[in-house]
């Protein structure tokens, strides 16, 4: 603001300077967080009509391959077709996980694994290599095994770009014990596996450093400039940190710590291959939006031997749950879609079903896992849970142990 004035027969202007960068940070904030916000609108409506459709693709896929009569060459071409589907599902939930929350569904887990074999297959074919530094008494964590892959991946993929003329990443992990006053930059106190990925490209100036994490922001010209910011949300969903340091010529190296598990045992399970067998005639309700998704629903399901009830929202399943207990011909497994639009989704509907009859045996299923629902199924009342798009024997892994 400036302003004339008169002072001992002198003429002075005034000037009066605000310093408005926070106000303006603030607003930048505001304007992010309205873009995410709408981002995540988007997501949630794309990820349920999308998977839905990826169900039936996915399901008939399945189906198809019971074609005893079908070419050897057939089957390999369904399988790649399959696979493909799979794939899609994925990018879908790299959206999410970053939109809409995509709460970790965790496990006890090795961390070694899981690095080597992101890391290993997004270099696959290029210029790059991997070199590995893994301590062999890594301790275990608590992680989403896709989730953390994904931040492996996406991290290695930007070291990749970082050395067009090819190079290598080095990538270690070890035990880290940390206290309040080490001056670590995350400032907890515990135990931590400490990932680092290093790489010897063109590296950043502090102020790309500054910014790579914000959402859309990327120095190359190809992707959604997404994938840090997903990085990012991961990590401190795991209640884990993310550091960067870089100079410009000689390389970036990004940590990871993600603190160790209170358990340091793993129970050693043999999972047995699904073989697609009657476990015994068993009454199955499904309910889902899609119509889809309830045709191939009710083909699946009777081709594994089971009589079966198909409901288009949850007012309807509890409906035809009541009716079919009343008539002495009850239902023995319900399979409830979580989000219905305009109508009763599944946690309603399993409510009212446990009302009546508390020993019902609920799965939820649902296109994205971003609800706590999906992570924390048994809290709500579920027995199970599955993500659509399912094929045919994840499907009925989940469903044949509840029906013995």
């Amino acid at each position: 603001a400036l302003r004339l004035t008169t002072f001992n027969s002198s003429r002075f202007v005034i000037a009066v300077v605000r310093d408005i960068e926070a106000r303006k940070a603030q607003e930048e904030d505001r304007l992010r967080a309205k873009k995410l916000e709408s981002i995540g609108i988007l997501a949630g409506g794309i990820a349920h009509d999308f998977n839905n459709i990826l169900a039936a693709i996915l399901g008939n896929i399945n189906l198809a391959c019971f074609d005893e009569n079908m070419d050897p060459a057939t089957k390999k071409i369904l399988a790649a077709a399959e696979k493909a589907s799979l794939r899609a599902k994925g990018l879908t939930q790299q959206l999410l996980t970053f939109a809409k929350g995509g709460e970790p569904v965790r496990e006890t887990a090795s961390l070694g694994e899981v690095i080597q074999d992101s890391a290993s297959f997004v270099i696959r074919g290029g210029r790059c290599a991997c070199e590995f530094d893994l301590a062999d008494d890594l301790w275990l964590a608590d992680i989403d095994r896709g989730q953390i892959s994904q931040v492996i991946q996406n991290i290695v993929m930007n070291a990749n770009h970082a050395m067009p003329t090819g190079g290598v990443i080095r990538i270690s992990a070890e035990n880290r014990v940390l206290v309040e006053e080490s001056g670590a930059p995350h400032s907890l106190a515990g135990n931590w596996v400490v990932i680092s990925i290093a790489d010897s490209g063109i590296g950043m100036d502090r102020h790309t450093m500054e910014r790579i994490f914000d959402p859309y922001f990327s120095t190359k010209n190809v992707g959604s400039g997404l994938g840090l910011a997903i990085c990012q949300s991961i990590v401190n969903r795991h209640q884990g940190r993310i550091t960067v340091e870089s100079t410009p010529g000689k390389g970036t190296t990004f940590s990871l710590f993600l603190p160790a598990s209170a358990s340091q045992t793993l129970e050693k399970t043999i999972e047995p291959t699904p073989e697609v067998e009657v476990v015994g005639r068993r009454r199955i309700l499904l309910m889902d939006d899609e119509e889809q998704v309830r045709e191939l629903a009710l083909a699946v399901l009777s081709r594994l031997g089971h009589d079966v009830l198909l409901a288009r929202d949850g007012e309807e399943a509890v409906r035809l749950y009541v009716e079919a207990r009343q008539a002495n011909n009850p239902v023995d497994l319900t399979i409830m879609d979580l989000t219905v639009p305009g109508g009763m989704g599944g946690h309603e509907a399993t409510q009212r079903i446990l009302a009546v009859d508390p020993e019902a045996r609920v799965v939820v299923s649902s296109g994205y896992s971003n609800d706590p629902i999906m992570a924390r199924y048994a809290e709500y009342g579920f027995c199970a849970a599955i993500e659509k798009p399912y094929r045919l024997a994840d499907l009925k892994k989940v469903i044949d142990p509840l029906l013995v």
